[in-house]
């Protein structure tokens, strides 16, 4: 899929009047819709092209990205604070509307391939690229809504019963999009090109899938989510996401870049050979503000203490056990800088490629960005005094880092990395992993960032605060550590192991706080009576109902059989 196609999208225009969704009362879709278009290759190429669009990335259809900017969790600290995303019941909501449309384009696509002259071949790779989008979008509309009514043809009668019908139970949904997968799967081939519908690419997200829903039917609850825990479907699902996972590492086609962070500021992914699907970008065409964000003097959504302090310390321990030098605070080094470089030096590699060494603060701006080509350097600052560094690509010129929109790094969409923390979760989870399977999965990504091999039996943190075995928060701290603040995979892997109150600021502090400053007089900024900095004084409370988002008003009104969420 070469960028110039996907940005030279035909001519379809979708006007909906009324409600924006495929609930409609009265849908007036109007656009090219008949057997010819259907019937010509280059046209139903270019409308399922599009699709990639939702594939968010670092930007896409006017959203910051997926990467840094989702920071609501207790990774980072937005200056400006992250609360819920709903607390009151919105009349509208895009994440409603903008979902239910995508499904709705994805069924004309379905619907016209029924009356399609291409061949059969043609016909099933494109119905596959339908469904491999129809089963992305679900999954995103029930993670957040749970309940969807499924919907796999388009109405077009505003008589249809079904406009005014009761929504889908969630599990239900997602056996549909687990049947829509396994379909992608049987009819999309091996690509060369990393940008295009695949196998590997339906594979990936099939592993992503069923590791979600195995792990959130393992951990829900009644009271909480509406249903109750259900082992049978939680083991089934984790066995499909093993054998997703499998399929793609047996495959032969990826492995692990030599250098952890590679993939999230190169110019040319294409070839990288830990990546599965990802988003390209182009200097000057098509372009992102991530770069941009964390190199310039915006204020950053820092890094929390809580996550800083998930890093394990090179001889495989956590803070609590190690026997290495655990101080933290930041000291003056020889350019007139605050600097934790020391105690990068003794984590995991992550940590420092994650973070600058330097500490800047509001008083304490430090320039990453050197001066050439641009009059001055912007001075950073963060929310917690760490800031970001992972995404920038240092051989840019000046001018593509520190100005808005000008990032054209390419942006990771599914990645080796994933699927080998997938695997190695879905069978702990399962209660079927051998040590083999982490020295095939965690431990290629502990070797890669200077960690000790994790073996079956590691010690008990203390820090554990999730009710897991020693072994999946073993499991768990590494997929924090490998995608902390990729891919908005923090947020919702709370959700699926339940664990959603953790971000309740009263009762974990430390996902609010930031670096130690207690080598710095007349600091500025808030700290706490030991000098850690606090990053916003705000404070956020758990409701269980946040769980789920809730139905818009507006919808309800539309069709009052489609009922609220619990608690709201």
């Amino acid at each position: 899929m070469k960028k110039i196609i996907i940005y030279a999208f035909v001519a379809i225009t979708l006007m909906f009047s009324g409600c924006n969704d495929m609930l409609d009362k009265s849908p007036r879709d109007t656009f090219t819709n008949n057997t010819t278009f259907w019937s010509n290759a280059n046209a139903v190429e270019s409308y399922s092209n599009k699709f990639y669009d939702n594939y968010i990335g670092y930007n896409s259809k006017g959203d910051l990205g997926w990467f840094y900017f989702k920071s609501f969790s207790d990774d980072q600290v937005n200056p400006t604070f992250d609360d819920w995303t709903y607390k009151t019941i919105p009349s509208t909501s895009s994440d409603w509307t903008d979902g239910s449309k995508e499904i709705r384009r994805v069924n004309y696509l379905i619907q016209g391939l029924s009356s399609s002259s291409l061949t059969n071949g043609e016909k099933a790779r494109f119905m596959a690229i339908g469904r491999l989008n129809r089963a992305w979008e679900y999954y995103q509309m029930v993670r957040k809504f749970g309940n969807m009514q499924w919907m796999q043809d388009v109405i077009t009668d505003p008589d249809d019963n079904r406009i005014y019908g009761s929504r889908t139970d969630r599990d239900v949904v997602i056996d549909s999009v687990l049947s829509d997968l396994n379909y992608a799967v049987a009819n999309l081939d091996d690509v060369s090109d990393k940008t295009a519908w695949s196998k590997q690419m339906a594979l990936a997200m099939k592993s992503d899938v069923c590791l979600y829903e195995g792990t959130f039917c393992k951990y829900r609850t009644t009271a909480d989510n509406g249903k109750a825990p259900d082992l049978s479907r939680a083991q089934k699902y984790l066995n499909e996401s093993v054998t997703a996972s499998e399929a793609i590492m047996n495959s032969g086609k990826f492995a692990l870049s030599t250098n952890y962070g590679d993939i999230y500021n190169s110019l040319s992914l294409g070839s990288n050979k830990e990546i599965i699907f990802y988003r390209n970008y182009e200097k000057d065409m098509v372009m992102h503000s991530l770069v941009d964000y964390t190199c310039n003097s915006t204020e950053q959504f820092g890094i929390s203490k809580d996550a800083f302090d998930a890093f394990l310390f090179l001889d495989g321990k956590p803070k609590a056990n190690t026997t290495l030098n655990t101080d933290d605070k930041a000291v003056i080094n020889s350019g007139g800088n605050y600097s934790v470089s020391r105690m990068l030096s003794q984590r995991d590699k992550r940590l420092s490629l994650l973070v600058d060494s330097i500490i800047s603060f509001a008083g304490h701006g430090w320039a990453r960005v050197n001066n050439m080509g641009v009059s001055a350097s912007p001075q950073m600052t963060s929310s917690t005094g760490y800031t970001v560094r992972k995404y920038d690509n240092m051989s840019l010129d000046s001018y593509y880092r520190i100005n808005i929109g000008t990032g054209y790094t390419d942006a990771p969409l599914y990645w080796y990395a994933v699927i080998l923390l997938n695997e190695a979760e879905a069978k702990a989870e399962l209660g079927t992993i051998t040590q083999s399977d982490l020295d095939k999965t965690i431990n290629l990504l502990q070797s890669r960032v200077g960690l000790k091999p994790m073996t079956l039996l590691p010690d008990a943190d203390p820090a554990n605060n999730m009710g897991v075995s020693n072994l999946l928060w073993e499991i768990r701290r590494c997929r924090r550590c490998e995608l902390m603040t990729d891919n908005w995979y923090r947020y919702w892997d709370l959700v699926r192991w339940h664990q959603l109150d953790k971000l309740d600021t009263s009762k974990n502090p430390d996902i609010m706080l930031g670096a130690n400053l207690s080598n710095i007089s007349n600091v500025g900024v808030n700290v706490t009576t030991d000098k850690y900095m606090i990053g916003n004084t705000k404070t956020r409370t758990y409701d269980s109902k946040y769980y789920l988002y809730p139905i818009p008003t507006g919808q309800i009104t539309l069709s009052p059989e489609t009922g609220q969420n619990l608690g709201w």
